[in-house]
């Protein structure tokens, strides 16, 4: 790999290569993709390709992606975003583009926190674990990205990691492949923050039991041609 701005033991560099292995299998012409980004930590990812790429606001990526897909069919369109970025600010865009089946993948890097930021709580972060904004433990439910995804009318879901990353390569390539809204979950690491805030009731396990969490996949014949 190549130097990047990322801290140590973060996984999206390991996402990135992933994705850049699934495109050069399917052997894609680079002038025909689009990386969108939104905001925090992964979005950095779109500027790291040779492709055309777009880094838009805060959790609005999917609309903008939407925007670019509509004016040329053409294009492969490719959607970045953390867990923040897609389920919290993004969450109305990601269920709306999931329902409506639009011919775009997305990739959403989940971590479990807020990391560019500071460390706030996601809609992701696991109950009871701890962040800047959950000092004594997260009391909400966690959204299961997934399940929500395929509720939702998502034509290609699964879920990786980035501890079986030839796995998460594998699954970005079908999701890149498949006609229709596509969406891949990597679970991922952010020990900077995630470390500062275990006390003595967690230990360092959840990360390994996150990062070992198991794999899904899903796959649905339903593409309306928009």
């Amino acid at each position: 790999m190549f130097p990047n701005i990322w801290c140590p033991g973060c996984g999206n560099g390991i996402v990135l290569g992933a994705i850049l292995r699934a495109i050069d299998d399917l052997n894609w012409d680079k002038d025909k993709i689009v990386a969108v980004s939104g905001i925090g930590c992964s979005s950095r990812i779109t500027g790291y390709v040779d492709f055309c790429t777009m880094n838009t606001t805060h959790g609005r990526a999917l609309p903008f992606a939407t925007g670019i897909k509509m004016a040329n069919t053409d294009l492969k369109v490719i959607v970045v975003m953390g867990d923040g970025d897609c389920s919290a600010i993004g969450g109305n865009h990601f269920i709306h583009a999931a329902r409506r089946n639009i011919d775009l993948t997305a990739i959403i890097i989940n971590n479990m926190i807020y990391g560019m930021t500071g460390g706030q709580y996601s809609p992701l972060t696991p109950t009871a674990k701890f962040g800047s904004t959950a000092p004594y433990g997260n009391i909400d439910q966690t959204f299961d990205l997934a399940e929500l995804a395929i509720a939702a009318g998502a034509s290609y879901v699964a879920r990786g990691t980035v501890y079986n990353v030839r796995q998460s390569s594998s699954l970005i390539k079908k999701a890149l492949d498949k006609k229709g809204f596509s969406v891949v979950e990597i679970i991922s690491s952010y020990f900077i923050l995630l470390v500062k805030f275990i006390r003595n009731a967690i230990k360092i396990s959840v990360f390994r039991d996150s990062l070992m969490k198991s794999s899904i996949e899903y796959s649905y014949l339903r593409y309306h041609g928009h």
